[in-house]
């Protein structure tokens, strides 16, 4: 049995050099191996999600063994964003509810290595830490300690999912202030390396002058 693990777009594989290398020498028909694959992660559309495929070299038949979605991926799902941030500690990607990453820690929590939800909620907090996610308008790394210090142990043992729509609200509302705040720092970080590169551009233009301005003075002496 020869096994193949890939990470493909949920329902949308598509045909590329990687998979026709670890397929082409199987003898496989490729274009029935992608039809399999998204029919089996049909349900995970728009997500990625790690696939084995288990290919009888003999017999040619193939399984395909769905795996649940990484965290980082539900999380972007469950908070309707693209991607996290490329620099966490300064730069907000979103701001979820306790109750979203409850969401998350249920639908991840037979593939973690964890013994009940609460410490399952903490691990998907540490991943927020890294995706640039705040939480209840705070740093993902301090619910951490709120989670250990029992403060959302109501939610965790109901545990609840649904986030209502006032503190919703709330939460858009800090958010788009954080955001606003981010947008003025990287425009006044972008002003401030134009003007410097803008600085360097003059100062090298006057010291290539400088030599063709001697020479004209020399030539009039």
């Amino acid at each position: 049995m020869t096994q193949i693990k890939l990470l493909v777009e949920g329902g949308s594989m598509q045909p590329g050099p990687s998979l026709s290398q670890q397929i082409g020498p199987l003898g496989l028909n490729l274009g029935q191996i992608i039809s399999k694959v998204n029919d089996a992660t049909k349900d995970f559309k728009g997500l990625k999600v790690p696939v084995e495929l288990n290919v009888n070299p003999s017999t040619k038949e193939i399984n395909v063994k769905v795996f649940s979605p990484p965290v980082s991926e539900l999380l972007k799902k469950e908070l309707g964003i693209e991607k996290g941030s490329g620099e966490q500690k300064k730069l907000r990607v979103a701001n979820a509810s306790i109750e979203q990453i409850i969401s998350v820690a249920k639908q991840k929590f037979s593939n973690l290595l964890c013994n009940d939800l609460k410490s399952a909620v903490k691990t998907i907090a540490g991943t927020c830490v890294s995706l640039g996610i705040l939480i209840e308008n705070k740093p993902a790394k301090e619910i951490e300690q709120e989670i250990d210090d029992g403060k959302y142990d109501k939610e965790i043992n109901e545990c609840k999912t649904e986030t209502s729509p006032e503190k919703k609200a709330k939460l858009d509302k800090y958010f788009a202030e954080i955001k606003g705040k981010q947008e003025a720092i990287k425009k006044a970080e972008e002003a401030a390396k134009a003007a410097e590169e803008e600085s360097k551009a003059t100062t090298t233009t006057e010291k290539k002058e400088e030599p063709v301005k001697e020479k004209v003075l020399k030539e009039k002496k």
